[in-house]
């Protein structure tokens, strides 16, 4: 337990993040001129209530290789932490939510501080923690990371944030793989957005987390309540505020001590020890009393802590706070976005002792002397290590990855073929890959990779059915040295696993190259999970597939249209379709590099070398098929490699004469090639266009043009240099199987002519003949489509429009 001293400082402290996190919240909105007139916000509540918590974790208990999630809407909290830390500026947190300031949630990439995980979108930073004690468990198991301590991964999570379904998803899969060192400490203030939390949710969360092997610890009284219960009277106090529903608790907290005791003498009667333990205490001291709720006591919280600190079992503590704890405005129902008014601000900075023009004055107002506090502050194990950041070393990649000899071969048989064959030797490389996927792994062809890497547990799972020798495909085995993580079915932790082992190079000093299958339509199940990945910038390799309409048989529930445009939108993740498995493992080789580069994301100041695209590296999305196409029979010439990574190449450069341009992506290369050579029969010089990578290629043409903008009038994008030799005159018509806007914007890069062909609404069942023909992407629909586009002559055998 901390000694009376370190107790004082820590109350200090204590009283220091909640004024330094409040403050920063009102300069924003009240003092920092509104040029815009929007309000800024900051959840000064929110952020209240969890003041004491992190006070006692951050000054306290956490030591350097822990690793938090803060609760997004207290983030001011964290900030002011890190600004009596010596790890954030007075400057930034004084454009909190503004320009170049402390950003509203706490974001790895984005703020200045020493964030961990980042938070936003409520409930991802809870599971991330979770996975990352899974990554920890792997690299351990592997005897990486030898001179890092295990840490804990602590949530920090607020009570309405547990309606998150991801998190429930998490806990199953916790379970499965035998979690450990995992805390989620709740904040159940017992207000959430817009109302009061239900009645008895405590309850169903401790049996939640007892089910999946978690201890459960309730900190619901503070040193003050529990030694008012030891007093006569006290059993009935203690069960009125156990049976007191949680909408009167907070009301009466707002209204403070008169109306408390009021409220308990009318409920509670002429008891005669009761009504002295009420009596004697002044209305601000009964306010007191009823406020040291769990989170809100520092020896309550300290010695939880340290309890749970004795072995490294997944621990949910349920601490009961007052949301505004501290504040005006704590307990009333409106206070999620309330703000204290500029009058309530004076009052509070009153109470705090702090002076005018003081108001980030680091020990300003507080009781014991600043030196204390610094060398109090010094001595703080969590910061013992400084900014705790780790690079790791690039894994080596070597110069080609192994093309499978097929001549009829898919994209998704392909990637299966060349991961197992980089599987079959024990380099650098394979030794770093890390495979998961959510049921899936057979049907996205991992089964091969699988079966020679083994799939990851902590203890030795033998394979039945082999040592039962009944024949199977698949002789998979669980041990500590596999490399595949078998997910149940939830895309949500396949991405927050995918952001946690992406994250290992810089959380725990160990590179993983983490590679994620799905099927392509089921991204939008997990796409904030996606989101939050690339947010804090994880590095992984995502396949999704099969994709498209081209999965025929399947239906439209299984056929996805607008993915290439999520991978094209979706900032940090490189999206390519490649028709070919030659292409796709140039593609695959480049993925490795590219997710290793270290460089941070964002625009920059363009030169000569960099305004093309950002390369300062990221994830990569690979669109791949099941439709076996026939295989071109090539060599990968230096020139040919860079087109397929820059995101197109001339199949059949077009003519002087040329009237039409095919681009195509993926899939329908089969149909591209053909409607071609139909137009062949009366047209000269028409080109085909292979776009391996629509996201790369639209990239390079913004960053272009930003460029030319800036002063640098030479630069060219790899797709103005391609198309600079079409004749004006001439048509360009594009096709995908995905909505057809991946590619329509290709005519606006020199202003020709553009039918863009592709899928915009759900599919059916059928054949790929079918809906390539019911969709109007099939060879003749490609034709007619560039008929109508530039009139040859008729064409014999094309279909009539609309058959």
């Amino acid at each position: 337990m901390a000694s009376n001293d370190d107790l004082a400082c820590l109350r200090d402290l204590e009283r220091k993040v909640l004024w330094l996190a409040s403050w920063t919240i009102h300069n924003a909105n009240h003092v920092r001129p509104n040029h815009d007139g929007l309000k800024v916000g900051g959840h000064q509540a929110s952020s209240a209530s969890m003041a004491t918590i992190m006070t006692a974790l951050y000054f306290a208990t956490l030591r350097p290789q822990d690793r938090v999630a803060v609760k997004p809407h207290a983030g001011p909290i964290f900030h002011a932490i890190q600004y009596l830390l010596g790890n954030q500026t007075r400057e930034t947190l004084e454009r909190f939510r503004g320009y170049k300031g402390a950003q509203s949630y706490p974001s790895r990439t984005q703020d200045v501080d020493d964030v961990d995980f980042s938070t936003g979108s409520v409930g991802l930073g809870v599971a991330q923690t979770l996975f990352a004690s899974l990554v920890q468990d792997y690299l351990k198991a592997r005897g990486w990371a030898p001179d890092l301590p295990e840490g804990r991964m602590v949530a920090l999570v607020g009570d309405a944030e547990m309606d998150e379904g991801n998190i429930f998803e998490a806990l199953l899969e916790g379970w499965k793989h035998g979690l450990r060192n995992t805390w989620w400490i709740v904040d159940y203030n017992r207000q959430s957005l817009d109302a009061v939390i239900r009645e008895g949710l405590w309850e169903r969360l401790e049996g939640i987390f007892r089910t999946f092997g978690w201890e459960v610890v309730i900190l619901k009284y503070g040193r003050l309540m529990r030694d008012a219960f030891a007093e006569p009277g006290g059993e009935a106090l203690k069960r009125w505020i156990d049976t007191c529903p949680n909408q009167l608790y907070s009301a009466l907290t707002y209204r403070g001590g008169a109306a408390w005791r009021q409220r308990l003498l009318d409920d509670l009667g002429d008891q005669g020890p009761v009504s002295r333990l009420i009596g004697k205490r002044t209305d601000e001291e009964l306010a007191r009393l009823m406020g040291n709720l769990g989170g809100h006591d520092l020896p309550s919280l300290l010695e939880a802590f340290e309890a749970a600190q004795a072995h490294d079992r997944p621990v949910c503590f349920i601490a009961y706070t007052v949301k505004g704890f501290g504040l005006p405005l704590a307990g009333h129902k409106d206070n999620h976005s309330g703000l204290l008014t500029p009058a309530q601000m004076e009052e509070f900075r009153a109470a705090q002792n702090v002076r005018p023009g003081h108001e980030w004055d680091r020990f300003e107002g507080l009781d014991v002397p600043a030196d204390d506090l610094q060398a109090f502050l010094d001595a703080v194990p969590f910061a013992a290590r400084g900014r705790r950041r780790y690079t790791a070393a690039p894994v080596p990649v070597p110069d080609a990855l192994p093309v499978p000899a097929q001549k009829a071969l898919s994209t998704q048989a392909g990637f299966g073929l060349i991961l197992n064959e980089v599987g079959r030797e024990q380099s650098p490389l394979a030794q770093r890959i890390v495979s998961a996927a959510p049921d899936v792994t057979v049907s996205t062809n991992l089964g091969a990779w699988v079966n020679r890497r083994g799939l990851f547990a902590k203890e030795v799972v033998a394979d039945l059915f082999k040592r039962e020798r009944i024949p199977s495909t698949y002789a998979w085995e669980f041990s500590p040295s596999g490399q595949h993580f078998e997910l149940g079915i939830a895309e949500s932790n396949l991405f927050t696993l995918l952001s946690a082992l992406g994250l290992s190079h810089s959380v725990f000093g160990e590179r993983l190259l983490p590679i994620g299958t799905l099927y392509d339509p089921f991204i939008y199940r997990g796409a904030d999970a996606l989101n939050y990945a690339c947010y804090q910038d994880a590095r992984f390799l995502l396949v999704a597939t099969p994709s498209g309409v081209t999965l025929a048989p399947e239906g439209g529930a299984h056929q996805s249209i607008g993915t290439p445009l999520v991978g094209m939108a979706q900032d940090g993740l490189a999206y390519f379709e490649p028709a070919f498995v030659d292409e796709l493992a140039v593609v695959m080789r480049w993925a490795f590099d590219y997710m290793q580069r270290n460089g941070e994301r964002g625009e920059g100041q363009p030169d000569e070398h960099t305004w093309l695209r950002d390369e300062s590296g990221g994830s990569v999305y690979l669109r791949l098929s099941s439709r076996t196409v026939e295989q071109p029979t090539r060599p990968m010439t230096a020139e040919l490699e860079r087109g397929i990574i820059g995101g197109a190449y001339w199949m059949r450069e077009p003519g002087p004469n040329a009237q039409v341009v095919v681009a195509y992506t993926g899939a329908v290369a089969p149909e591209a090639i053909e409607a071609v050579g139909l137009m062949g029969e009366d047209r000269r010089d028409v080109g085909l266009l292979a776009v391996t990578s629509a996201d790369r290629l639209q990239a390079g043409w913004s960053a272009a043009q930003r460029a030319r903008e800036r002063g640098l009038v030479h630069a060219r994008s790899h797709v103005e240099r391609l198309l600079a030799s079409v004749p004006p005159h001439c048509a360009l018509v594009t096709v995908i199987d995905g909505h057809p806007a991946t590619l329509g914007w290709l005519g606006s890069v020199h202003g020709h002519r553009t039918r863009a062909l592709g899928v915009e609404h759900f599919g059916q069942t059928g054949t790929i003949a079918d809906l390539y023909r019911h969709f109007g992407i099939d060879a003749q629909g490609i034709a007619l489509a560039a008929e109508a586009m530039s009139p040859g002559r008729p064409i014999r055998h094309l279909r009539m429009a609309g058959d």
